[in-house]
């Protein structure tokens, strides 16, 4: 009887254990989530909560969106657009440390992408509420690159992968 009191004593404590475990996983991601963002507002220069970004992949290559909640924001607006200008000249150069100072660490796709900067252009474009950089290239592992550049992104910013499901983040 004894043995069937602590067997049950121990699972019981193995479920509170596990019932816990995705709630402590959870504050660590949303812990994680909120210093990426945090980071993102040093670099980019705006409140990543009040903007939404887009990481599309296209057939030869990509494009980056980050747009304000509201064009009437004119100071952060000309924010993402200084910030879109000096990515696109700092990619084109092979430069990726904005994205690693985000981050916090190496982001995939950059390696590649900086050794193959010669066959990847990359042109700002402003839009109504921010800016987008437009990345085009005919070589087949710089797309992939591109393509898992990204990816990464998608996922650590929560992201969508086309302006139709653009979000801000809550």
């Amino acid at each position: 009887m004894r043995w069937l009191v602590l067997a049950l004593a121990s699972a019981a404590g193995a479920c509170s254990g596990a019932s816990r475990r995705p709630a402590d996983a959870r504050a660590q991601a949303d812990s994680g989530f909120a210093a990426m963002q945090g980071r993102g507002e040093m670099v980019m220069g705006v409140n990543q909560y009040t903007s939404a970004h887009v990481f599309e992949d296209l057939p030869d290559g990509g494009r980056i969106v980050l747009d304000r909640d509201t064009s009437s924001d004119t100071a952060g607006v000309a924010r993402i657009r200084q910030h879109m200008r000096d990515i696109t000249a700092s990619f084109q150069a092979g430069d990726f440390a904005k994205p690693f100072q985000v981050h916090a660490e190496a982001v995939p796709g950059t390696a590649v992408m900086a050794a193959r900067r010669g066959a990847i252009t990359y042109q700002e474009l402003d839009r109504p509420r921010g800016a987008e950089v437009r990345i085009h290239t005919r070589d087949a592992a710089a797309v992939a690159a591109v393509h898992e550049f990204l990816a990464f992104q998608r996922g650590a910013h929560s992201a969508p992968g086309h302006e139709g499901e653009m979000h801000h983040v809550p």
